[in-house]
């Protein structure tokens, strides 16, 4: 059931530290519109390791990354969206700008960011290394973004 894959932090705190022997792979976004780049993406992420966990960033701080336009799906529309995909395993929506405060209480072995980052100018890598774990940079699936697909529709 799509709804079950949906974690608070402590419910998926309390899942991970039962699972301790598996690789547990996060990532983050915001997931707005979601198309073959995501999934693209969430697939190469669950292959890094056993489970797979999306931080999801809420409403508000979609906002504060996208704009007063954004998001255009609800946070609870667009996590039982990503929930449905095969490749993830758990779904936690996360108020904060950056995920920081959620990889402090998961410590995930792997964080995975997309795109054209260096890891080591992400503001999480000090406290992922600090812990033990690793970043992992994919690249993106060129020409798919929200934004595009948003800029084609007012078109």
């Amino acid at each position: 059931m799509i709804s079950k894959k949906i974690k608070s932090v402590p419910d998926l705190q309390s899942y991970l530290k039962q699972h301790t022997q598996k690789k547990i792979v996060f990532t983050n976004g915001c997931f707005d519109i979601l198309h073959s780049g995501h999934v693209t993406y969430l697939e190469q992420a669950k292959s890094l390791g056993d489970i797979l966990v999306v931080g999801l960033n809420s409403d508000t701080s979609v906002k504060k990354l996208k704009g007063e336009s954004r998001p255009i799906n609800s946070e609870s529309d667009r996590a039982i969206v990503i929930a449905a995909l095969a490749s993830v395993d758990f779904v936690c929506i996360f108020p904060e700008y950056t995920p920081i405060a959620l990889i402090q209480k998961l410590q995930p072995n792997i964080h995975v960011k997309g795109g054209d980052y260096k890891a080591e100018d992400l503001p999480e890598y000090p406290i992922i290394k600090a812990y033990g774990g690793d970043v992992s940079i994919l690249s993106f699936v060129p020409g798919k973004s929200s934004s595009s697909i948003i800029k084609k529709i007012q078109n």
